[in-house]
Formats: structure tokens, C-alpha cells, sequence
């Protein structure tokens, strides 16, 4: 019997020949990567059992990014930022990236990426449930607590269940009018919030391997909205060309057996899909766009590691060069990068930054912005009872501030299409 792309990795990281799905391994962990909400406490644990002058299991594998409350006056989100700096001068730690210096990257998911975190093959272990992006790379990312965490800073290893695997088959040519986000809301919306509990997604087909390498991370940043433990797509010549344009790093390139055994197969035409949305107030609440067209809208946001990369705002721009939306709409680039990318990018000589600045969009800095809520004074955050169309990935009760907001989930063309008329639109309707 053959085994999965996470089976290989995770055999290869325990030095065994294979595992099969329910046994328990210890695995060597290649990169730590936590930022300012959850690092303060592995912090604190890793200090309280370690010993308060411990130092961790390897320098170069720690990697800390804040990006969550970045830009707000909030004194505790201040205060975990010191807690950083200061652990980050005592350890020495050359793969700090802090607030307030041409250093600063933004949202960690994203910046993994462009800094050259994500590599084949390898195990890369996060404080936050959305670690699992990384996957996209064909590696094995997962979230966990602040105490696995602060265990893997002193160790370099974790426990772990090796996951079965579901396996999700994209066949066909992505029409115009569908992105990544259609895709994994689909699934969600098929299997359900628990549906993948404590199993890899993997991601396969023609539609997927067409994807650029930011839109399958959007495929694979969403596992855990569905349950689960990761998401993981093979690693292709697109895969090697953009990990090679950032690092010069050792990686291993790992494939599924055609013999594996998956928990489960699912088969989508993409020709047969269409634009959906995520009502409030659950990631599977599914809708299709036709479904809820005509929904007023308060809000439309895009950002976040799932709607703030490069590729979701040209998407966006593409509907809305020309045109000046009806409702707020709040625009937040993930990383610095990509922020800088606003002013160079053009389509028809004009500006990404200039399209949305002219058609009333506000725009913000590079951080997790509003898709955590955060403190009062935090851009796009909800306030009151708004309705909005969002890029995010969570439309829990409170996610983006309010608790009496309500929040629907769609794709970058899908919220554009939205913002232009102020109730939610197919974004067939406007692409051009």
C-alpha cells in the first residue's frame, strides 16, 4: 500500500520508512513560526518550563512575525509587541521581523512566503489555526497551542496523529468569473465545518495546478474552516520556480502514491460551478451568488491572508477601474510587499493603488487589518449591526469586531462586483 503526500513527509521527519493514518509520532519540526497574539505566551510557558535563561532548540528556525493589532493605539497589543522585541534581542534571533522597520512583512501566512519559509517537503509549525496556507507549497503546516509551541521552542520536536487524508479533485478550465475562494467555499459547504476534522485536504486536478501559487494558498489557508489538521497541494515546476526565487534552501519534493488510501474522494467540474458566498454567521452556511443577489450591503472588505494577496487585488481592480463604489470599502494589502505592489502593478497604465483610491476605496496598511476584529481603533473593524462582503475566511459572530454585524464570505470579484452596486452581485454581471 502507497502513502499520501502527509504520510511521506510526516514518516520522513519521524525517520521511518512509513506510517499509516491514527498512529502517533514524534516529528522533527523545520520551522517555528509564531506573531504577537499567541507568541507572548509561548513565551511565557517556554520560560516557565525551560528555565527563565533556556534558549531555544534552534535560532535559525524560529520565525516571528507580528501582523495581527499592528496599527492601533491599544496599550496590551503595544505591550506584546515589547514582549517580542525583548525575547527576540535576548535570544538573538535573526528572523524577527519588527513592527516600525523597513523589517516588518505583515501578515505571517503571506510573508512565509515571500521570505522563503515555505519549501517542499519540509514541517512547518505555527501558533495560528491558518498555518496551514503553507501547505500550498507541498509541505506539512499545521496550527497549534501556545504549549505545543513553547514545547517545539525548547525541543525542536512535537507529538503528533498522523491525519487520514480527503482528497479534492478540480477538474477542468477555471471560467473567468470563479477564484480559489469559490473553490474551497464549495467544499466547505459541501463536508461542512467539521467535515475534515483532524484530516489533510489535498488538493489535486487540472483547475488547482492552473491556479498561481497565491491562489492555491487560499485553497489551502481554508482547511481549517472545514476541520482541518492541513491542506496540501504537490509541488509543481510553478511551486519550485517561485520557492527558488527566494531561497536557496534544501527541500525535498514528496508525491501521493497512485495506490495511497484516502479517507474520501471528491470530484468537481469547475465549468459546472458558479460565484458562491458564505452566509453569516458559519463558513458552510453556502449560498450561490444568484441565491442571495440583491442582499444590501453596509461594507465591503477586501484583504486578509486569504483576499489580500497580489493576485486578489487585480481581480478586484479588473471590476472596478473606472467605476466608484456605493458602499465603504476597505482595502488591505497582507504584506508589505503587496502594498508596495499597489503603486507599481498596472493594467492599462494605471496604478492598482490609483484604480481603488479613484473609485472611493479606503485603504490601510499591511496587517491582518479588521479580520480579527481587534481593538476599537482598528481600520474596517464593525462597530454596529453592518452587513458586509468580505475576502476574509472566518464569519464567526464577532470575527471582524461586532457581534451584531453580520458577514458574508465570497471572493475578490465576487465583493468588487458588490461594492459597485451596494448589494451582493454576481460578479458575471460586471466582468467585462
Amino acid at each position: 500500500m502507497g502513502m499520501t503526500i502527509t504520510e511521506k513527509i510526516l514518516a520522513r521527519h519521524a525517520g521511518r520508512d512509513r506510517v499509516t493514518p491514527g498512529e502517533n509520532i514524534w516529528i522533527d519540526v523545520d520551522i517555528l513560526m509564531t506573531h504577537d497574539v499567541c507568541g507572548p505566551p509561548t513565551i511565557e510557558i517556554f520560560k516557565r518550563e525551560f528555565g527563565p535563561n533556556a534558549r531555544v532548540w534552534d535560532r535559525e528556525k524560529v520565525v516571528i512575525l507580528p501582523d495581527h493589532y499592528i496599527f492601533t493605539a491599544d496599550p496590551h497589543a503595544r505591550r506584546n509587541i515589547e514582549i517580542l522585541r525583548a525575547f527576540a534581542r535576548e535570544q538573538d534571533l535573526p528572523y524577527y521581523y519588527d513592527v516600525g522597520t523597513s523589517r516588518y512583512k505583515g501578515v505571517c501566512h503571506v510573508a512565509l512566503a515571500e521570505e522563503g519559509f515555505n519549501r517542499p517537503g519540509i514541517v512547518l509549525i505555527g501558533t495560528d489555526s491558518h498555518t496551514c496556507t503553507s501547505g500550498a507549497f507541498g509541505l506539512f503546516s499545521t496550527g497549534v497551542g501556545n504549549t505545543d509551541a513553547a514545547f517545539i521552542m525548547g525541543t525542536g520536536k512535537i507529538w503528533v496523529k498522523v491525519p487520514e487524508t480527503m482528497r479534492f479533485i478540480f477538474e477542468g478550465s477555471l471560467p473567468p468569473y470563479l477564484m480559489a475562494k469559490d473553490l474551497i467555499l464549495a467544499i466547505i459547504g459541501d463536508i461542512g465545518i467539521d467535515g475534515a476534522t483532524y484530516r489533510a485536504m489535498e488538493f489535486d486536478g487540472e483547475a488547482v495546478y492552473d491556479l498561481s501559487i497565491e491562489e492555491r494558498m487560499t485553497l489551502t489557508n481554508m482547511a481549517i474552516e472545514a476541520g482541518g489538521k492541513s491542506g496540501i497541494i504537490a509541488p509543481d515546476e510553478k511551486t519550485i520556480a517561485y520557492v527558488r526565487e527566494r531561497t536557496d534552501a534544501p527541500f525535498e519534493i514528496y508525491h501521493s502514491d497512485p495506490d495511497a488510501r484516502y479517507h474520501s474522494e471528491y470530484v468537481y467540474d469547475v465549468s459546472k460551478l458558479e460565484p458562491v458566498v458564505a452566509k453569516p454567521h458559519r463558513p458552510d452556511n453556502r449560498a450561490t451568488v444568484t441565491e442571495v443577489a440583491g442582499t444590501k450591503l453596509d461594507r465591503a472588505y477586501i484583504g486578509s491572508c486569504t483576499g489580500g494577496k497580489l493576485e486578489d487585488f487585480i481581480a478586484a481592480a479588473r471590476i472596478l477601474k473606472g467605476q466608484e463604489v456605493r458602499i465603504d470599502t476597505y482595502v488591505v494589502p497582507a504584506s508589505t510587499y503587496v502594498e508596495q505592489q499597489l503603486h507599481h502593478y498596472k493594467i492599462d497604465g494605471v496604478s492598482l493603488y490609483d484604480i481603488f483610491v479613484n473609485a472611493g476605496c479606503k485603504i490601510g496598511h499591511a496587517s491582518c487589518g479588521a479580520c480579527l476584529g481587534g481593538p476599537p481603533d482598528t481600520f474596517g473593524r464593525t462597530h454596529g449591526t453592518e452587513v458586509v462582503i468580505s475576502t476574509t475566511n472566518r464569519n464567526f459572530p464577532g470575527r471582524m469586531g461586532s457581534k451584531q454585524a453580520s458577514i458574508y464570505l465570497a471572493s475578490p470579484l465576487t465583493v468588487a462586483a458588490s461594492a459597485l452596486t451596494g448589494v451582493i452581485t454576481d460578479p458575471r454581471e460586471v466582468l467585462v
